[in-house]
C-alpha cells in the first residue's frame, strides 16, 4: 500500500512539474504568414482570370468565350494593406460607388455602417462555395470586423434614405464585391465552415454610414485617436491602462475626461494646444495639462 502512495505521489509531483515547465515555455508561431499571403494574391489573382461578372445576373461566373475576365474589368481595383505587418493585397469590383445626391463620404475604418452582404467561399481558382453568410441589412462598426471588410467598405459610400411614413428605403448606395485574402480574413484557423487559408468573396451593399463614429463618446471622432498615425487606432493606448484611446473617455489618466479637455469650446478636444514645451501635444493626451472648457 505505502508503495502504490509513493508512486501516485510520485505522478502527481511530475504531472506539477511538467505542468509548471510547459508554462513557461513560449508558444512559437512559426506559420509563415507571408507566403501565404503571397499563396492568397496567387489564388485571388487566378479567380479574377478564370471568372467574368454577369450583369444580367448580377453574379460572378465561369468565364466564356466573349467575356471579360474579372481581372482585365475596369471596374476591379486593387488596395495595399498592411495588416501585423504583412503585406496583402485586397481586389474590389465596384458596380456602384455610391450616391452622389446626399453625399456623406466614404466611411473610415472605425465608422459604423448600415450593410447588405451575402459571403462565398473560394474553394480554388475554379470553384465558390454556396452562400456560408448573409444578411439583408445590419448595422456594424469597421473596426470590430475582418480586416478585409474594414478596408473595402472604405472604398464605398452609403446611398439616399426615405422614409415616406413607412421604413426606411436606401437607393443608389455602394454596390461591389469584395475578394479578400485568408490574411485579412479568418486566417490560418478558419472559422465554422470556412477552412483555414481561405479566401473569400462577398456580394455588399452599403446603405448608410454614421460618419465621425466616436465610440467613447469623449468628442473625438475614433478614427482621429491615433496618435501614432499608422492608420490602425486599434493600437493606440496613450495611458497604457489596457484601454484604446478610442474606447477611453481619459486617454491621459490625469483625472480630466476627454471631452472636458475642450479649451476653447468647440465640440473637439482634438484641436486644443496649451504647452507651450508640447505645441503638437493635444491637451487631452497631455498628463500635464488638465484645462477644463
Amino acid at each position: 500500500m505505502i508503495k502504490i502512495k509513493n508512486i501516485v505521489a510520485f505522478i502527481i509531483f511530475t504531472t506539477i512539474i511538467s505542468s509548471c515547465d510547459n508554462a513557461n515555455i513560449a508558444i512559437v508561431d512559426d506559420f509563415d504568414y507571408e507566403a501565404q499571403a503571397l499563396m492568397d494574391n496567387d489564388t485571388l489573382v487566378q479567380f479574377l482570370k478564370n471568372h467574368y461578372y454577369d450583369n444580367t445576373g448580377e453574379d460572378i461566373k465561369d468565364l466564356v468565350s466573349g467575356e471579360t475576365a474579372l481581372f482585365d474589368d475596369s471596374k476591379l481595383k486593387s488596395m495595399d494593406v498592411k495588416n501585423n505587418d504583412i503585406d496583402y493585397t485586397l481586389y474590389y469590383y465596384t458596380n456602384r460607388e455610391g450616391s452622389a445626391t446626399v453625399d456623406k463620404g466614404n466611411p473610415t475604418v472605425m465608422d459604423s455602417v448600415y450593410v447588405k452582404y451575402n459571403g462565398q467561399r473560394i474553394v480554388n481558382t475554379d470553384s465558390i462555395s454556396a452562400s456560408f453568410d448573409k444578411s439583408n441589412g445590419i448595422w456594424f462598426t469597421l473596426n470590430s470586423v475582418i480586416r478585409g471588410w474594414t478596408f473595402g467598405f472604405t472604398n464605398f459610400k452609403g446611398g439616399n434614405n426615405t422614409t415616406n411614413n413607412g421604413p426606411i428605403t436606401y437607393e443608389n448606395g455602394g454596390k461591389g464585391i469584395l475578394f479578400i485574402p485568408s490574411g485579412l480574413a479568418y486566417g490560418k484557423t478558419g472559422s465554422s465552415s470556412i477552412l483555414g487559408n481561405e479566401c473569400l468573396l462577398f456580394y455588399i451593399d452599403l446603405y448608410d454610414l454614421i460618419q465621425g463614429t466616436d465610440h467613447d463618446n469623449d468628442g473625438v471622432a475614433s478614427s482621429n485617436e491615433d496618435p501614432d498615425g499608422d492608420g490602425d487606432p486599434r493600437n493606440d493606448d496613450t495611458d497604457l491602462d489596457g484601454s484604446p484611446n478610442y474606447f477611453d473617455a481619459d486617454d491621459d489618466a490625469d483625472g480630466v475626461l476627454t471631452i472636458n479637455e475642450d479649451a476653447n469650446g468647440d465640440g473637439n478636444p482634438a484641436n486644443d494646444f496649451s504647452d507651450p514645451s508640447n505645441p503638437t501635444l493635444a491637451d487631452y493626451l497631455n498628463p500635464l495639462i488638465k484645462v477644463k472648457k
